[in-house]
């Protein structure tokens, strides 16, 4: 993962910054986000609500990368965030009233990094849940990062949030309101193939496409339309970033332990995992799994959650087992 630290000069591998953690942990102590299901009337627009409030050192940068298979709403409060986008380096500075911007989906790992400590809401768009916005489409937001005020004309969306109350608050707030807002324009539901496309590559995204087509009953061809307008990428393009989220979760400590060995068996042999986690993550499994990159692992824990939430792997009412029991902070 390419690192952001503006000091940094060598090729050697970012050092480990301190990031506390207030909205949960892992065993090992980083720092993991206070993640909920959405309610089920903001379903399949909405996959999954994510709140953060970490602290660290003023004087430390922590470096990292993002990557995700939708598009994201993020509200920051605090810290300086820089982002590589595909429109180029990025730098945005919330301050104490809070920014909000639009995420298109992750081809692969986008670096970012953030100076000082902060706050961070994200709500992590479903199936449909860019067109139900009238975000632009799918293929024109991969790697960018937009303003979300001015891309929806709607006010201050950070404005709604108050970030003295705890993340449950935050929650609330935004099931509340975007609650409404999907009532007043009651956008159409997704297509059913892309909805189950969805479904097929959190349960196990190894399937061909000719599979996929007649168990649905539809053309190679529908498939590809429909999951290129949903995705912004091609069948293939989804699949293969899926596994490879998928296994760089388990790598992080970040899924289920007994799931790990299937995860490999994904891929035809060692070095063509090696090449898979290399071209989407710039690093090796082995310095995915030896390395600190805090903010990845607060990403891909989130698909971790979603993907066990779908496949009814966990119980709603227990953490999941990465999380620290003690850290937990349970729905009101």
């Amino acid at each position: 993962m390419a690192t952001l630290r503006k000091k940094r000069v060598s090729n050697d591998p970012p050092q480990h910054t301190p990031l506390i953690g207030r909205t949960g942990r892992a065993h090992d102590g980083n720092a993991l986000a206070y993640n909920v299901a959405p309610a089920r009337d903001l379903r399949p627009w909405v996959g999954w609500f994510a709140a953060t409030h970490a602290e660290k050192p003023d004087s430390e940068v922590l470096e990292g990368g993002i990557l995700g298979d939708h598009a994201a709403i993020r509200v920051f409060q605090g810290g300086t965030w820089t982002a590589l986008t595909a429109d180029g380096p990025r730098v945005f500075v919330p301050g104490e009233k809070g920014m909000a911007l639009y995420f298109g989906p992750q081809s692969k790992v986008m670096p970012t990094s953030v100076d000082g400590s902060f706050k961070a809401i994200t709500i992590y768009l479903g199936v449909g849940g860019a067109q139900a916005l009238g975000a632009p489409a799918q293929n024109e937001t991969i790697d960018r990062v937009m303003d979300f005020d001015e891309l929806m004309g709607r006010g201050h969306f950070a404005s709604l949030f108050d970030f003295a109350a705890p993340p449950q608050a935050w929650y609330e707030t935004f099931a509340r309101n975007f609650g409404r807002y999907l009532a007043e324009i009651t956008p159409p539901r997704p297509d059913r193939i892309a909805l189950e496309f969805e479904t097929c590559t959190l349960a196990d995204p190894d399937f061909t496409l000719q599979e996929f087509a007649e168990a649905n009953d539809v053309s190679i061809r529908t498939v590809e339309r429909v999951v290129r307008k949903a995705y912004g990428l091609t069948p293939k393009q989804v699949m293969r970033r899926a596994r490879a989220l998928d296994l760089a979760a388990a790598l992080m400590g970040v899924a289920m332990s007994e799931e790990e060995a299937e995860m490999k068996l994904r891929y035809f042999d060692q070095s063509h995992q090696i090449r898979e986690i290399r071209h989407f993550f710039d690093r090796t499994p082995r310095q995915l799994r030896e390395e600190s990159n805090p903010l990845l692992m607060l990403n891909l824990e989130i698909r971790q959650s979603r993907r066990m939430e779908a496949l009814k792997r966990l119980s709603p009412d227990k953490p999941a087992p990465w999380r620290d029991p003690r850290m937990e902070i349970r729905p009101r």
